[in-house]
């Protein structure tokens, strides 16, 4: 390698750089515990890790040795030899060194498979690289370990399990350390923690992956549907509900049996087999078939906000990031192909509107259809062709994302952009001529004869459990005032302004704001900081002044004293702000 391509620019630089610092890891831990077994230690989006099976969990101290370990075998500058072996020598080369993982690996590979290794000093592993040519290149003072967890053998649960450790590497201390702040930051906005610290969700061991939405959470929730809601009327749609528990065999005849089964819960009514529904669209599509249709009711837009449930395994359930029930704020389009373009490019236009109000950048994927699609190769050329159109014809940067669309077809997926750098795929426009041919679904067109609608499905939020949790995250906890559970707090000075703050209070009320009143015989300043760690957007300080003029004295969670006005202008003030849906 010529140095001009030593830097993390070049991405497939940085996954060998990181790759490798996965196996120095793993030297490190051979050397300090030789009876470790090795697993796998790949590169991932951050850095990397290595899962290994040993008897004694790794606590932070013994991270702290490895890393120093770690550094030893950096200043050696071991360069990284690659040689292959035939199955069998490479089988009983593995088990030689007592690392049965390795072995079932090997034996997992296809007979025609090239089995390489990489030797670095002492140390040998199994892996098709590529590396960095000597562990020198990796930069001493700018890796970390950076936690341990558990993790089944090849993720499944009927397997041992084997202790992870995550770890990340960079080309300069300075990155590190911005690597490491982010990290910190993305903890103190964690929405596990703010939700209970704030009284607005959290899960239980009960209900492991079903969360609980608690009366401020609600609010939160109740505001983005309402906003969904009006978006969606404004641009045409109508609105419908359909069950959560649908017969079997319409699972069949969507196709999710056949694609979705694992994820599924099941349960039996008067003897029949039934399903928890995973997805809403078969039920639109039964509501679309109550009736035969014209091509005057076409585009036909519904949108249904449906509580779905997928089984998730245990493993990988995270807050409300990863949840097992969630309602989906779901949007079906059945229109003839002539309207295909237009539709897309209306729900473009709507999903920007979207992350436009809560803030949010983002960039645009087409993901293409899977191995698995349900249709013709025709079909597959023909829809992907609509989207890249779309994109193309309308000036739209994306980012080709091949196979990983629906099984019934190719989609335009958003990524939104948060506060600190984290990107999130939320929205998604899915492009489908599968389900309403399996589900026979006709029009009758301007001859007067039969035909088959075409489809779109969509989601803005994705998910509205997740999206709570992302704003949650983005906003810190700090809530823009319209989606903010308690908008104004009424503090009294002293006992003196109890009465006066009731009257504010009510008065505020009846403004329509939602408010609270802290009327306890504590100094003023303990009240203003305990509403401002409650993420309260206005707090009305009130004492002898303003009781005698009728004013409030007004802060601001962010802005501090903010001076006094009048109550009937600070509501007027308000009232505007949370109209408009400022951030």
């Amino acid at each position: 390698m010529s140095d001009n391509i030593y830097t993390f620019d070049n991405e497939e630089y940085k996954k060998s750089y990181r790759h490798t610092t996965s196996h120095i890891l793993a030297q490190a831990v051979k050397r300090l515990y030789p009876k470790t077994k090795l697993a796998i230690g790949p590169a991932i989006a951050d850095g990397f890790y290595y899962d290994f099976d040993t008897e004694e969990p790794f606590s932070s101290e013994m991270l702290e040795s490895l890393e120093a370990e770690m550094r030893k075998i950096i200043k050696e500058k071991l360069p990284l030899e690659r040689f292959e072996l035939p199955r069998a020598e490479a089988i009983r080369f593995v088990e030689e060194r007592g690392e049965p993982y390795k072995a079932e690996l090997i034996r997992d590979l296809p007979e025609d498979a090239i089995i390489s290794f990489y030797k670095q000093g002492e140390f040998t592993d199994l892996c098709a690289g590529p590396h960095v040519d000597n562990t020198s290149r990796i930069k001493a003072n700018a890796l970390k370990l950076t936690s341990v967890t558990g993790a089944y053998w090849r993720g499944n649960s009927d397997n041992k399990m084997l202790q992870r450790v995550y770890g990340t590497s960079f080309m300069s201390k300075e990155e590190l350390d911005a690597y490491l702040e982010r990290i910190e930051e993305a903890k103190r906005r964690d929405h596990r923690k703010l939700g209970r610290e704030l009284d607005l969700f959290a899960l239980f061991d009960e209900g492991p992956g079903f969360p609980f939405f608690f009366p401020k959470g609600m609010v939160i929730r109740n505001e983005l549907e309402r906003f969904w809601r009006e978006l969606h009327h404004k641009c045409g749609y109508q609105e419908i509900k359909t069950p959560i528990i649908l017969n079997e065999e319409l699972w069949h005849r969507s196709g999710h049996w056949d694609h979705y089964k694992e994820n599924m819960y099941f349960t039996k009514i008067d003897e029949g087999d039934y399903a928890v529904k995973p997805m809403n669209c078969p039920g639109g599509m039964l509501s679309y078939k109550r009736r035969m249709w014209s091509y005057k009711d076409l585009p036909m837009r519904v949108g249904e906000l449906g509580l779905v449930h997928r089984h998730e395994l245990s493993g990988a359930l995270h807050g409300l990031m990863r949840v097992r029930a969630f309602t989906q704020d779901d949007a079906h389009i059945f229109m003839t192909d002539e309207q295909a373009e237009s539709e897309i490019l209306g729900v473009m236009t709507k999903i920007d509107s979207v992350y436009k109000m809560f803030g949010f950048n983002y960039h645009i994927e087409l993901s293409t259809c899977p191995a698995d699609f349900i249709g013709s190769d025709e079909m597959r050329h023909y829809s992907e062709g609509i989207l890249k159109n779309v994109l193309d014809k309308n000036g739209k940067e994306y980012v080709l994302n091949p196979g990983d669309g629906a099984f019934y077809g190719p989609k335009i997926d958003f990524h939104l952009e948060d506060a600190i750098g984290r990107t999130w795929q939320c929205g998604t426009i899915q492009l489908d001529f599968q389900m309403p041919e399996r589900f026979e679904l006709e029009y009758t067109g301007a001859d007067g004869l039969k035909h088959r609608p075409i489809m779109i499905h969509t989601v803005a939020y994705g998910s509205i459990e997740r999206f709570i949790g992302i704003l949650t995250e983005h906003f810190a906890g700090a809530f823009p005032l319209w989606l903010a559970p308690v908008q104004v707090i009424v503090m009294p000075i002293t006992d003196r302004s109890r009465d006066y703050a009731e009257q504010v209070a009510q008065k505020l009320s009846d403004a329509g704001l939602r408010i609270e009143t802290d009327l306890r015989s504590e100094k003023i300043g303990y009240k203003i900081r305990e509403a401002q760690m409650q993420k309260i957007p206005y707090m009305l300080v009130l004492g002898d002044k303003e009781a005698e003029s009728g004013a409030v004295t007004v802060r601001k969670r962010s802005g501090g004293d903010q001076g006094s006005m009048s109550l009937d202008d600070f509501i007027a003030a308000v009232k505007e702000e949370q109209a408009s849906r400022s951030l």
